[in-house]
């Protein structure tokens, strides 16, 4: 049986064609989807994926609940470690001067330096015996001059006492305090210290007596000559 190579040879260039178209066909379809999608890509962006960074502090409300989160990590606030709370002070402490009207904004990279904390004082060495305790007399209460009650000024009682005080002044007398006041119903009162008498006759001191006496006696030559 002869073979007829002119057939033969159509079949091998039509498979040869067809091979190359097919390849080629798929290399071109390829290629356009490839465009398509580029084109695809410029029309429609892909969306930005936003990253949760929490940051060095963060404060949220969930559900009316505060929750606090440091450097990233939740915290329990109800049950701080040491270290959280000593990191959330730290915080805390640099964001503080914000809170001042002349603040100037630190440049990025140099933190705020944290104010010096405060020394402990030093301790008081113990003492180990206590000095005797001397008993002190109670003082007695002494009232001074501009406290007492004096008489109406012009007044008989008044013009008594004055002569009174010019007599015992630097005597024992003036260190007991006496001088005369006038009573609501304008009579004589005596006072010798805290001590008051409703008349001269009333004074048991017969020296405090006799200086009063003596004072009557004085204002009577004064002021009543020849009665």
């Amino acid at each position: 049986m002869e073979i007829n190579w002119s057939i033969a040879g159509w079949i091998i260039a039509v498979l040869v064609f067809y091979t190359i178209g097919f390849y080629e066909g798929r290399g071109n379809g390829y290629k356009r989807r490839k465009r398509e999608e580029e084109q695809d890509k410029l029309k429609n962006p892909p969306t930005p994926v936003n990253v949760d960074d929490p940051g060095l502090l963060r404060v949220k409300s969930e559900d009316g609940t505060l929750t606090l989160d440091l450097d990233g990590v939740r915290a329990d606030t109800s049950a701080l470690s040491p270290d959280q709370r000593k990191r959330l002070t730290d915080l805390l402490m640099q964001m503080r001067p914000w809170l001042k009207e002349d603040f100037k904004p630190t440049p990025t990279g140099q933190p705020t330096p944290l104010p010096p904390q405060p020394q402990p004082a030093p301790a008081q060495p113990a003492i180990s015996t206590l000095p005797p305790i001397r008993a002190v007399a109670p003082l007695e209460p002494k009232a001074e001059k501009d406290d007492r009650p004096s008489a109406p000024a012009g007044s008989i009682v008044g013009q008594i006492d004055s002569i009174l005080q010019e007599r015992i002044s630097g005597t024992n007398l003036e260190q007991k305090r006496v001088f005369l006041s006038q009573s609501p119903e304008g009579g004589v009162l005596v006072h010798v210290g805290f001590d008051k008498y409703a008349g001269v006759d009333e004074v048991p001191d017969a020296e405090i007596k006799s200086a009063i006496r003596a004072a009557i006696a004085d204002w009577e030559k004064k002021y009543t000559p020849g009665l």
